[in-house]
Protein backbone atom coordinates (compact mmCIF):
# COMPACT_ATOMS: atom_id res chain seq x y z
CA UNK A 1 0.00 0.00 0.00
CA UNK A 2 1.33 3.38 -0.98
CA UNK A 3 2.47 5.93 1.55
CA UNK A 4 0.41 9.06 2.04
CA UNK A 5 -2.98 7.33 2.00
CA UNK A 6 -5.43 8.15 4.81
CA UNK A 7 -4.96 5.56 7.56
CA UNK A 8 -8.11 3.72 8.64
CA UNK A 9 -8.23 1.17 11.47
CA UNK A 10 -11.31 -1.05 11.42
CA UNK A 11 -12.15 -3.10 14.51
CA UNK A 12 -15.05 -5.25 13.44
CA UNK A 13 -16.79 -8.36 12.22
CA UNK A 14 -16.11 -10.62 9.29
CA UNK A 15 -18.77 -13.10 8.09
CA UNK A 16 -19.58 -15.37 5.23
CA UNK A 17 -22.93 -14.30 3.76
CA UNK A 18 -25.57 -16.69 2.45
CA UNK A 19 -27.93 -14.55 0.39
CA UNK A 20 -31.05 -15.56 -1.52
CA UNK A 21 -33.49 -13.61 -3.67
CA UNK A 22 -37.24 -14.01 -3.16
CA UNK A 23 -40.43 -12.18 -4.20
CA UNK A 24 -40.91 -10.74 -0.72
CA UNK A 25 -39.44 -11.05 2.76
CA UNK A 26 -41.31 -13.82 4.61
CA UNK A 27 -43.76 -12.95 7.37
CA UNK A 28 -43.59 -14.96 10.63
CA UNK A 29 -44.59 -18.55 9.87
CA UNK A 30 -44.49 -18.05 6.11
CA UNK A 31 -42.37 -20.09 3.68
CA UNK A 32 -41.28 -18.36 0.47
CA UNK A 33 -39.55 -19.99 -2.46
CA UNK A 34 -36.34 -18.20 -3.30
CA UNK A 35 -33.72 -18.51 -6.00
CA UNK A 36 -30.15 -17.64 -6.77
CA UNK A 37 -28.35 -18.56 -3.55
CA UNK A 38 -25.08 -16.62 -3.36
CA UNK A 39 -22.31 -17.39 -0.85
CA UNK A 40 -20.01 -14.40 -0.58
CA UNK A 41 -17.81 -12.40 1.84
CA UNK A 42 -19.48 -10.03 4.26
CA UNK A 43 -19.59 -8.78 7.83
CA UNK A 44 -20.00 -5.09 8.60
CA UNK A 45 -16.38 -4.65 9.62
CA UNK A 46 -14.98 -6.45 6.59
CA UNK A 47 -17.34 -4.67 4.20
CA UNK A 48 -16.28 -1.30 5.58
CA UNK A 49 -12.60 -2.21 5.45
CA UNK A 50 -12.88 -3.18 1.78
CA UNK A 51 -14.86 -0.01 1.04
CA UNK A 52 -12.15 2.10 2.67
CA UNK A 53 -9.39 0.29 0.78
CA UNK A 54 -11.13 0.57 -2.60
CA UNK A 55 -11.76 4.27 -1.99
CA UNK A 56 -8.12 5.08 -1.35
CA UNK A 57 -7.59 4.33 2.32
CA UNK A 58 -4.69 2.45 3.91
CA UNK A 59 -6.76 0.01 5.93
CA UNK A 60 -5.83 -2.26 8.84
CA UNK A 61 -8.34 -4.77 10.23
CA UNK A 62 -8.66 -6.19 13.76
CA UNK A 63 -11.06 -9.09 14.34
CA UNK A 64 -11.44 -12.86 14.58
CA UNK A 65 -12.31 -15.71 12.25
CA UNK A 66 -12.75 -19.41 12.90
CA UNK A 67 -10.19 -22.08 12.11
CA UNK A 68 -12.15 -23.27 9.09
CA UNK A 69 -12.42 -22.97 5.31
CA UNK A 70 -14.67 -19.90 5.47
CA UNK A 71 -12.14 -18.12 7.68
CA UNK A 72 -9.31 -18.88 5.27
CA UNK A 73 -11.38 -17.74 2.30
CA UNK A 74 -12.43 -14.48 3.97
CA UNK A 75 -8.90 -13.57 5.03
CA UNK A 76 -7.58 -14.29 1.55
CA UNK A 77 -10.26 -12.02 0.09
CA UNK A 78 -9.46 -9.15 2.45
CA UNK A 79 -5.74 -9.43 1.73
CA UNK A 80 -6.44 -9.41 -2.01
CA UNK A 81 -8.24 -6.08 -1.51
CA UNK A 82 -5.13 -4.61 0.12
CA UNK A 83 -6.45 -4.78 3.69
CA UNK A 84 -3.78 -5.50 6.31
CA UNK A 85 -5.03 -8.62 8.15
CA UNK A 86 -1.93 -9.34 10.22
CA UNK A 87 -3.90 -8.57 13.40
CA UNK A 88 -6.88 -10.82 12.62
CA UNK A 89 -6.87 -13.73 15.06
CA UNK A 90 -7.84 -17.28 14.13
CA UNK A 91 -9.74 -19.12 16.86
CA UNK A 92 -10.81 -22.71 17.34
CA UNK A 93 -13.40 -21.67 19.96
CA UNK A 94 -16.11 -20.94 17.39
CA UNK A 95 -16.71 -21.12 13.64
CA UNK A 96 -16.35 -18.12 11.37
CA UNK A 97 -19.33 -15.78 11.59
CA UNK A 98 -22.17 -16.20 9.13
CA UNK A 99 -25.11 -14.09 7.96
CA UNK A 100 -28.34 -15.26 6.38
CA UNK A 101 -29.74 -12.62 4.01
CA UNK A 102 -33.07 -12.46 2.18
CA UNK A 103 -33.39 -9.88 -0.60
CA UNK A 104 -36.82 -9.06 -2.03
CA UNK A 105 -37.83 -7.93 -5.52
CA UNK A 106 -37.32 -4.25 -4.59
CA UNK A 107 -33.81 -4.83 -3.29
CA UNK A 108 -34.79 -4.51 0.38
CA UNK A 109 -33.34 -7.05 2.78
CA UNK A 110 -33.68 -8.86 6.08
CA UNK A 111 -30.55 -10.20 7.78
CA UNK A 112 -29.83 -12.62 10.63
CA UNK A 113 -26.24 -12.88 11.87
CA UNK A 114 -24.66 -15.83 13.69
CA UNK A 115 -21.64 -14.08 15.22
CA UNK A 116 -19.43 -17.12 15.74
CA UNK A 117 -15.76 -16.16 16.06
CA UNK A 118 -16.64 -12.47 16.08
CA UNK A 119 -18.09 -12.95 19.55
CA UNK A 120 -14.72 -14.22 20.79
CA UNK A 121 -12.94 -10.87 20.30
CA UNK A 122 -11.90 -9.47 23.68
CA UNK A 123 -10.70 -6.11 25.05
CA UNK A 124 -7.24 -7.69 25.50
CA UNK A 125 -7.18 -8.48 21.77
CA UNK A 126 -7.78 -4.79 21.11
CA UNK A 127 -5.34 -3.46 23.72
CA UNK A 128 -2.61 -5.69 22.27
CA UNK A 129 -2.92 -3.64 19.05
CA UNK A 130 -2.32 -0.25 20.67
CA UNK A 131 0.42 0.61 18.16
CA UNK A 132 -2.21 0.51 15.40
CA UNK A 133 -4.21 3.23 17.14
CA UNK A 134 -1.10 5.38 17.41
CA UNK A 135 -0.71 5.17 13.62
CA UNK A 136 -4.35 5.60 12.57
CA UNK A 137 -6.17 8.77 11.55
CA UNK A 138 -9.66 7.26 11.93
CA UNK A 139 -10.93 4.27 13.88
CA UNK A 140 -14.09 2.75 12.37
CA UNK A 141 -16.37 0.62 14.58
CA UNK A 142 -19.68 -1.25 14.41
CA UNK A 143 -21.76 -3.34 16.86
CA UNK A 144 -21.50 -6.87 15.41
CA UNK A 145 -18.88 -7.49 18.12
CA UNK A 146 -19.31 -7.80 21.89
CA UNK A 147 -19.49 -4.31 23.39
CA UNK A 148 -16.39 -4.56 25.66
CA UNK A 149 -13.86 -4.64 22.76
CA UNK A 150 -15.76 -1.79 21.09
CA UNK A 151 -15.42 0.28 24.27
CA UNK A 152 -11.74 -0.67 24.45
CA UNK A 153 -11.23 0.59 20.89
CA UNK A 154 -12.91 3.90 21.75
CA UNK A 155 -10.68 4.28 24.82
CA UNK A 156 -7.51 3.62 22.82
CA UNK A 157 -8.58 5.95 20.04
CA UNK A 158 -9.10 8.76 22.55
CA UNK A 159 -5.71 8.04 24.11
CA UNK A 160 -4.04 8.42 20.73
CA UNK A 161 -6.22 11.29 19.45
CA UNK A 162 -7.78 9.28 16.61
CA UNK A 163 -11.16 10.28 15.28
CA UNK A 164 -13.78 7.61 15.98
CA UNK A 165 -16.67 6.80 13.65
CA UNK A 166 -19.32 4.42 15.00
CA UNK A 167 -21.84 2.69 12.77
CA UNK A 168 -24.27 1.60 15.55
CA UNK A 169 -25.55 -1.51 13.80
CA UNK A 170 -27.18 -3.71 14.81
CA UNK A 171 -28.77 -0.97 16.91
CA UNK A 172 -29.64 -1.42 20.57
CA UNK A 173 -32.41 0.50 22.36
CA UNK A 174 -30.42 1.00 25.58
CA UNK A 175 -27.06 1.78 24.01
CA UNK A 176 -24.32 2.51 26.53
CA UNK A 177 -23.80 6.26 26.70
CA UNK A 178 -20.03 5.72 26.52
CA UNK A 179 -20.49 4.31 23.02
CA UNK A 180 -22.22 7.50 21.90
CA UNK A 181 -19.28 9.71 22.87
CA UNK A 182 -17.55 9.38 19.51
CA UNK A 183 -16.55 11.93 16.89
CA UNK A 184 -19.20 10.77 14.40
CA UNK A 185 -22.09 8.34 14.75
CA UNK A 186 -23.73 7.25 11.48
CA UNK A 187 -26.94 5.22 11.94
CA UNK A 188 -29.60 4.74 9.33
CA UNK A 189 -33.07 6.02 10.12
CA UNK A 190 -34.33 2.82 11.73
CA UNK A 191 -31.19 2.48 13.84
CA UNK A 192 -31.47 6.10 14.99
CA UNK A 193 -35.09 5.41 15.94
CA UNK A 194 -34.08 2.30 17.91
CA UNK A 195 -31.44 4.23 19.85
CA UNK A 196 -33.47 7.38 20.51
CA UNK A 197 -37.02 6.00 20.49
CA UNK A 198 -38.35 9.04 18.63
CA UNK A 199 -40.06 7.28 15.70
CA UNK A 200 -40.78 8.26 12.07
CA UNK A 201 -37.13 7.78 11.21
CA UNK A 202 -37.43 8.27 7.45
CA UNK A 203 -38.92 11.74 7.72
CA UNK A 204 -36.29 14.45 7.46
CA UNK A 205 -37.63 16.47 10.39
CA UNK A 206 -37.58 13.39 12.63
CA UNK A 207 -34.10 12.45 11.39
CA UNK A 208 -32.82 15.91 12.29
CA UNK A 209 -34.36 15.59 15.74
CA UNK A 210 -32.82 12.18 16.32
CA UNK A 211 -29.41 13.36 15.08
CA UNK A 212 -29.65 16.30 17.49
CA UNK A 213 -30.47 13.89 20.31
CA UNK A 214 -27.41 11.76 19.51
CA UNK A 215 -25.23 14.87 19.56
CA UNK A 216 -26.76 15.97 22.87
CA UNK A 217 -25.85 12.55 24.28
CA UNK A 218 -22.18 12.96 23.41
CA UNK A 219 -21.48 12.53 19.69
CA UNK A 220 -19.40 15.21 18.01
CA UNK A 221 -21.60 14.85 14.93
CA UNK A 222 -24.46 12.59 13.86
CA UNK A 223 -25.04 11.58 10.25
CA UNK A 224 -28.40 9.84 9.75
CA UNK A 225 -28.81 8.07 6.41
CA UNK A 226 -32.25 7.99 4.81
CA UNK A 227 -31.79 5.80 1.74
CA UNK A 228 -33.26 7.44 -1.34
CA UNK A 229 -33.71 10.67 0.64
CA UNK A 230 -29.99 11.11 1.21
CA UNK A 231 -28.69 11.94 4.67
CA UNK A 232 -28.82 14.64 7.32
CA UNK A 233 -25.94 15.91 9.43
CA UNK A 234 -26.07 17.63 12.82
CA UNK A 235 -22.87 18.80 14.52
CA UNK A 236 -22.11 19.63 18.13
CA UNK A 237 -21.47 23.26 17.20
CA UNK A 238 -25.05 23.63 16.00
CA UNK A 239 -24.81 23.15 12.23
CA UNK A 240 -27.39 21.21 10.23
CA UNK A 241 -26.86 19.98 6.70
CA UNK A 242 -29.21 18.24 4.29
CA UNK A 243 -27.17 16.08 1.90
CA UNK A 244 -29.09 14.95 -1.23
CA UNK A 245 -29.10 11.36 -2.46
CA UNK A 246 -27.74 10.08 -5.75
CA UNK A 247 -30.18 8.39 -8.12
CA UNK A 248 -29.30 4.82 -9.08
CA UNK A 249 -31.10 1.63 -10.10
CA UNK A 250 -31.40 -0.40 -6.90
CA UNK A 251 -30.54 -4.11 -7.03
CA UNK A 252 -29.66 -4.92 -3.41
CA UNK A 253 -29.41 -2.58 -0.39
CA UNK A 254 -27.59 -5.10 1.81
CA UNK A 255 -24.28 -3.28 2.30
CA UNK A 256 -25.18 0.31 1.41
CA UNK A 257 -24.62 1.43 4.99
CA UNK A 258 -21.21 -0.22 5.07
CA UNK A 259 -20.14 1.50 1.86
CA UNK A 260 -21.35 4.78 3.39
CA UNK A 261 -19.38 4.24 6.61
CA UNK A 262 -16.18 3.19 4.83
CA UNK A 263 -16.38 6.19 2.51
CA UNK A 264 -17.12 8.53 5.41
CA UNK A 265 -14.00 7.27 7.20
CA UNK A 266 -11.80 7.88 4.17
CA UNK A 267 -13.15 11.40 3.62
CA UNK A 268 -12.80 12.32 7.30
CA UNK A 269 -9.26 10.92 7.37
CA UNK A 270 -8.46 13.14 4.38
CA UNK A 271 -9.59 16.13 6.43
CA UNK A 272 -12.76 16.88 4.46
CA UNK A 273 -15.57 18.92 5.99
CA UNK A 274 -18.36 16.74 7.39
CA UNK A 275 -20.83 17.96 4.76
CA UNK A 276 -18.52 17.03 1.88
CA UNK A 277 -17.64 13.76 3.60
CA UNK A 278 -21.34 12.86 3.79
CA UNK A 279 -21.78 13.72 0.12
CA UNK A 280 -18.91 11.39 -0.80
CA UNK A 281 -20.38 8.69 1.44
CA UNK A 282 -23.86 9.13 -0.11
CA UNK A 283 -22.36 8.38 -3.51
CA UNK A 284 -20.58 5.26 -2.24
CA UNK A 285 -23.72 4.01 -0.53
CA UNK A 286 -25.80 4.55 -3.64
CA UNK A 287 -23.36 2.65 -5.83
CA UNK A 288 -23.35 -0.31 -3.42
CA UNK A 289 -27.10 -0.65 -4.09
CA UNK A 290 -26.48 -1.28 -7.79
CA UNK A 291 -24.82 -4.67 -7.22
CA UNK A 292 -25.89 -7.89 -5.52
CA UNK A 293 -23.87 -8.92 -2.49
CA UNK A 294 -21.99 -7.23 0.34
CA UNK A 295 -18.20 -6.98 0.19
CA UNK A 296 -18.28 -7.48 -3.58
CA UNK A 297 -20.62 -4.49 -3.96
CA UNK A 298 -18.23 -1.96 -2.43
CA UNK A 299 -17.48 0.72 -5.06
CA UNK A 300 -14.13 1.98 -6.24
CA UNK A 301 -12.85 5.54 -6.03
CA UNK A 302 -13.22 5.90 -9.82
CA UNK A 303 -16.87 4.81 -9.68
CA UNK A 304 -17.67 7.27 -6.90
CA UNK A 305 -15.90 10.10 -8.71
CA UNK A 306 -17.85 9.36 -11.89
CA UNK A 307 -21.21 9.38 -10.09
CA UNK A 308 -20.43 12.63 -8.29
CA UNK A 309 -19.35 14.19 -11.57
CA UNK A 310 -22.45 13.00 -13.43
CA UNK A 311 -24.85 14.04 -10.66
CA UNK A 312 -23.47 17.22 -9.07
CA UNK A 313 -25.35 18.16 -5.89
Amino acid sequence: MAEGKPSILVVGSVNMDLAVRCPHIPAPGETVLGKGLVISPGGKGANQAVAAARLGGKCVFVGRVGQDAFGEQLLAGLKAEGVDCSHVLVTDEAPTGMAMIVVDAKGENAIVVAGGANQCLTPDDVFSCEDLFAAASVVLLQLELPLPPVRAAIDLARRHHCKVILDPAPAQPALDEALLCVDIICPNGLEADTITGQGQANEERAAKSMASDLVARGAGAAVVTLGARGSVVVTADGHFYRVPAYKVSVVDTTAAGDAFAGALAVAVARGEHIRQAARFANAAGALACTKFGATSAMPTAAEVAALMRDQPT
